[in-house]
């Protein structure tokens, strides 16, 4: 299985911008964490950031066909872009929402995720560990999806 992990705008600023919302660690850790769960978990994956939508948009669709689920934290584009929500439903790959801090106790204006209603579940609030969280889940999900999941 090959997944796809894409972080929006000013992810690639952690360790940075705002440690009291986003904590201290930075993008380059949070790679090899992604990358660190996935090989524990059997997967392959690609990891990709941009603060640019269209590239973003762009990502999403290349993913068709080349890969069988996407992690997305589309950060601020989370409640702005219908073009990635549109994307994502085009390619109408599973995928899994992440944030970083609980959006759902910040202002009002982050209260709505565009993204988040094509995706089949959202993490947020629990930091780096969110991501791990959405892949082992993406694993699951995948496996159930396919009829090989086995019970452990």
């Amino acid at each position: 299985m090959k997944i796809l992990v894409i972080n929006g705008p000013n992810i690639n600023m952690l360790g940075i911008r705002e440690p009291d919302v986003y904590g201290e660690g930075s993008y380059s850790s949070l790679c090899r964490l992604i990358s660190d769960a996935c090989l524990s978990e059997g997967l392959e994956c690609e990891l990709f950031q941009s603060n640019h939508e269209g590239a973003i948009v762009d990502k999403i669709q290349s993913a068709l066909g080349f890969f069988d689920g996407i992690v997305i934290n589309p950060a601020a584009y989370t409640h702005t872009s219908v073009a990635i929500l549109d994307a994502l439903k085009a390619v109408s790959l599973p995928a899994v929402e992440v944030h970083i801090s609980d959006v759902a106790s910040r202002e009002d204006f982050r209260q709505i995720s565009y993204a988040g209603t094509a995706c089949i579940k959202t993490y947020m609030g629990l930091g780096f560990e969110g991501y791990v969280r959405a892949i082992k889940y993406l694993k699951n999900y995948l496996e159930d999806k396919d009829g090989c999941k086995t019970d452990v």
